[in-house]
């Protein structure tokens, strides 16, 4: 998910941000598949990449407010493409998993794992993605950064990732035959201050949204629960403590969550289970 046009990021410095505890309910998940990229990888540049238990995301906190067991096959880098087929345009997943490890190791496309992973574990009862982060960063690098370049190409980015989108539920719902939770989370922007920034990153949301409800899914509103963080600080997600400090003085982040931001995720996506 890296650089999505400087656009994944909305915080804000949220004191004693808890995770509600789960209910004990009889049909609470009791396996976990977490699916994406680098956002559900809990990547951090500044940890050491040899160890996959260092990078920590919001589907531990997730797992952890839920009391279920946790199987995190996202990958850095990952496009929706790549996610379905190995030969599709990348942004870093296949050169990551190629020298470091990943949560769980698997020779193939992301989707042949989870078709592999819930057909050997039945008791899965959640299932979280986010994805489409990588197609816009791809689509960004090509255009130089040119805005009117990017606006002109974007309707064909999201055309084909709801297509892609379409693949991957289409293999969980009908394929795997998995009917149990399956949860979409949107993306924060990193500056909602820049509407033409934050615009892509609605825009993007939008196609995950409508097809996720028309696969049966729940949409989790992780570009809310930033935007109401950052409010408090001009919609700077850095001011707020969500996202990774690269310097000090000045203040920069990178564009991936520190543990706030990736708590404030967790918790949307358990507030969604919740009110589902």
């Amino acid at each position: 998910m890296r650089r999505f046009l400087v656009l994944l990021t909305v915080s804000v410095l949220v004191a004693g941000l808890a995770l509600p505890t789960a209910a004990a309910a009889s049909n609470r998940p009791v396996e976990y598949l977490a699916l994406g990229d680098s956002l559900a990888f809990g990547f951090n540049p500044y940890v050491d990449w040899a160890d996959a238990d260092n990078f920590v995301g919001y589907p531990n906190f997730v797992a952890e407010s839920l009391r279920d067991t946790l199987t995190n096959a996202a990958c850095p880098g990952e496009t929706s493409s790549h996610f379905i087929d190995l030969n599709g345009v990348d942004r870093g997943c296949g050169d990551f998993r190629y020298v470091f490890p990943l949560h769980v190791e698997y020779g193939g496309a992301q989707l042949a794992f989870a078709d592999a992973f819930l057909a050997a574990h039945p008791k899965t009862r959640l299932v979280t993605i986010d994805i489409g982060a990588n197609d816009v960063s791809n689509l960004r690098d090509g255009c130089g950064g040119v805005p009117t370049c990017i606006l002109g190409g974007l309707p064909a980015v999201l055309a084909k990732l709801s297509a892609n989108l379409d693949t991957i539920y289409g293999h969980l719902r009908t394929v795997d035959g998995y009917h149990h939770k399956l949860v979409a989370l949107t993306i924060y922007s990193t500056d909602y201050a820049d509407p033409a920034l934050t615009g892509v990153v609605m825009a993007l949301n939008n196609v995950v949204a409508a097809r996720t409800l028309a696969w049966g899914g729940i949409v989790a509103d992780g570009f809310g629960a930033w935007a109401s963080a950052a409010a408090p600080y001009g919609g700077d997600t850095c001011a707020a403590g969500l996202r990774i400090v690269t310097s000090t003085s000045p203040v920069i982040c990178d564009d991936h969550p520190a543990a706030a931001g990736h708590r404030l995720l967790a918790q949307a996506i358990v507030q969604a289970l919740r009110t589902d």
